[in-house]
């Protein structure tokens, strides 16, 4: 039983008990923790959630105060963050999704737990899944085969043979790598890997690999340091070091929402006097950087450097 829920039984144990109030052992039973657990709950209930609760010493029992004119105290109705919210909300979705295999029993229980935090929110899960919407944009459904080939190798250390079929070049490719890391990314899976073709390391996009057969040879296994240098300092989804920096002045119009986005952990923003936003964003390959650029439209100008001038001008 986690801090949040233990809470939650705390609070409900005492509203059910506003006339003669809880002992502290009931309040250990009900908590299934230690004496110094529930003393921790109930300070974390009445110092940080603000609850009247009081020890009534004659009767030696927790209970909430009454004051006049006031209704029961309740908790906020709500007490989760943004992330966390969007964690669990994900979470729940993506479980939705799963296909029925061999974790089908790990699954389930997980499941189960998650729509059970869920209900606990008030107006429960129904209520907060309908106003709360997860809205994918351009996701691309690997072949579920490949999938748990390439995340089986990645957990047991071993090298891919994989058939690959790149969409800049068309063509269709046999290699062998070694796998880094599963990415998430803008609602698509990659795999960062160390490519022995190209002896390099290289970004696939999960829903091209045609297919995929684990080899009995050990992976090359790089140092999450160096994985770190080479893919989170570039611009986007493509790895290595930056090698330019863009330029970009935005409109005073478009300057407000701008300046409030993270386009990359190294970017440099300011305001300039006549209310437009400049932003200087690192970048290696500019791929992923013309296409967001390209979304703002007029409401951009690129600065520098040229050749990425010429390119987003190019593309109008």
């Amino acid at each position: 039983m986690d801090r949040v829920e233990r809470i939650y039984r705390l609070h409900e144990l005492l509203d059910a008990n506003r006339r003669y109030g809880v002992t502290l052992e009931r309040i250990k039973d009900r908590l299934e923790c230690s004496r110094a657990t529930a003393v921790r709950t109930i300070r974390d209930l009445r110092d940080y959630l603000g609850a009247p609760l009081v020890w009534n010493r004659e009767l030696r029992r927790y209970r909430y105060e009454e004051k006049e004119g006031q209704g029961p105290w309740q908790l906020p109705g709500l007490w989760l963050g943004a992330d966390e919210l969007h964690a669990l909300l994900a979470a729940e979705r993506l479980l939705e999704q799963v296909e029925p295999g061999l974790l089908e029993p790990e699954l389930a229980p997980l499941r189960r737990r998650i729509r059970a935090l869920l209900q606990r929110l008030p107006g429960g899960n129904e209520a907060l899944a309908g106003r709360v919407r997860l809205a994918p944009i351009g996701r691309r459904a690997p072949n579920p085969e490949a999938f748990r080939t390439v995340a089986d190798a990645l957990a047991r250390k071993r090298r891919l043979r994989i058939t690959y079929h790149g969409r800049a070049s068309d063509e269709e490719t046999e290699r062998t790598v070694s796998p880094q890391r599963l990415v998430h990314y803008r609602d698509n899976w990659y795999l960062d890997a160390w490519c022995h073709l190209q002896r390099a390391l290289r970004t696939f996009a999960l829903d091209r690999i045609r297919a995929a057969r684990i080899l009995d040879a050990p992976a090359r296994v790089l140092s999450d340091a160096a994985l770190d240098r080479y893919f989170g300092r570039s611009y986007g989804i493509f790895g290595g070091p930056p090698r330019h920096v863009a330029v970009l002045r935005f409109t005073p119009e478009r300057a407000r929402w701008v300046a409030d986005e993270r386009w990359h952990p190294d970017q440099e923003g300011r305001f300039l006097d006549d209310g437009s936003y400049e932003l200087r964003i690192p970048y290696g390959d500019p791929r992923e950087l013309v296409m967001d650029i390209l979304k703002y439209g007029p409401d951009v100008e690129v600065l520098g450097p040229a050749e990425l001038r010429r390119e987003v001008a190019g593309r109008l």
